[in-house]
């Protein structure tokens, strides 16, 4: 059995965060239970040792995020202790575990913010960097900066930040204590919205930057901190004209697929990656059986692709072909409230 954990908003029915247990064997996910009781834990992460998980959180009128410990045997969670701040929670978690560092970035606010992580016993710093963003877009949604996403670099050098509001892409420079010092911005395609981002893992010189707004994938070249745009695709059909918001991007670890999902269309674009260069093609896009896919996750075989259904409170799992990256469908209409995450 392989353990997963699911965030949600708890705006509806869900009570926190939420476990469950995909079997490899029959393909089939089972024993979905809530094993941590607390507000919008929306986005999480875990450890590379599997003992800690970190995740946004909201309290009243208070943001920030927590940390909790693993039982090794149930899966539940214990809290370790949280930090929080007056107003809007982050959006987005993310480890530095060679420097012993958690970032959140926060939609609300336009902010990301570095803490230091005690890697013995899990426990959270108060804030150690916090950079605001400033800007705007000439979309309506981009009234202000919406900072979405940060990821270390491969290099383990630089912290790379989406700013949706602004149509940015920000390289900080992260110094062992957490500090951060801006080294580069990238200006993408006015109103595009940069969302998430995940690198090649074979080629460290190749990324790829999901857009919400104009549901691209971009890919980009990286070197020493910087990006430089090569190549846009649609994740939509050009004759799509509903609305749609691109959501989360993965990428295979043998680099040769990548997945980004989109809300509106319900569906997960598969991309090959040419082995040269690193563009991309399109390979097909499969519909996720729910209504607005904000997340999904590879198993940690990658022979199952898990995908969350915010709107329609399910997860749906896939089977997935290593040789062609394509996906079938297993098991739909996995119950889950408002499930916006999911980890293994």
């Amino acid at each position: 059995m392989i353990r997963g954990y699911v965030g949600t908003y708890t705006n509806g029915d869900s009570q926190g965060i939420y476990s469950f247990e995909l079997d490899p064997s029959v393909g089939k996910i089972t024993d979905v239970k809530a094993v941590a009781m607390l507000d919008n834990p929306t986005y999480l992460n875990i450890t590379e040792n599997h003992r800690f998980l970190y995740s946004v959180i909201k309290s009243n009128e208070e943001g920030g995020v927590a940390g909790f410990s693993i039982d090794q045997h149930s899966g539940k969670l214990e809290r370790i202790n949280m930090d929080m701040e007056v107003g809007s929670p982050p959006c987005h978690v993310s480890l530095d575990e060679k420097r012993g560092l958690v970032f959140s970035a926060n939609y609300h606010k336009g902010t990301v913010v570095s803490y230091r992580i005690n890697q013995e016993n899990g426990r959270i710093s108060s804030p150690v960097s916090v950079v605001k963003h400033e800007g705007s877009g000439p979309d309506p949604r981009q009234e202000k900066a919406h900072t979405h996403f940060a990821t270390m670099t491969p290099d383990q050098d630089y912290l790379v930040v989406c700013e949706l509001g602004c149509d940015l892409l920000f390289t900080y420079e992260v110094k062992d204590n957490g500090e951060l010092k801006e080294v580069h911005r990238l200006s993408v395609p006015a109103g595009s919205g940069p969302r998430h981002l995940v690198f090649h893992p074979r080629d460290p010189s190749v990324a790829y930057l999901v857009t919400e707004f104009s549901s691209e994938v971009i890919v980009l070249s990286y070197a020493g901190g910087k990006f430089a745009e090569v190549q846009h695709l649609s994740a939509v059909p050009e004759d799509f004209a509903e609305n749609n918001q691109a959501s989360a991007i993965h990428i295979s670890s043998d680099g040769r697929f990548v997945y980004a999902g989109n809300r509106g269309h319900n569906s997960i674009a598969i991309f090959s990656v040419e082995e040269q260069t690193g563009n991309l093609q399109l390979v097909e896009r499969v519909a996720t059986e729910g209504d607005w896919p904000r997340d999904f996750v590879l198993d940690p075989a990658e022979k199952f692709l898990v995908a969350s259904n915010q709107n329609s409170s399910s997860l749906v799992l896939f089977a997935r072909d290593a040789e062609t990256g394509m996906l079938t469908l297993l098991q739909k209409d996995i119950e889950v409230p408002n499930p916006v995450c999911v980890k293994f």
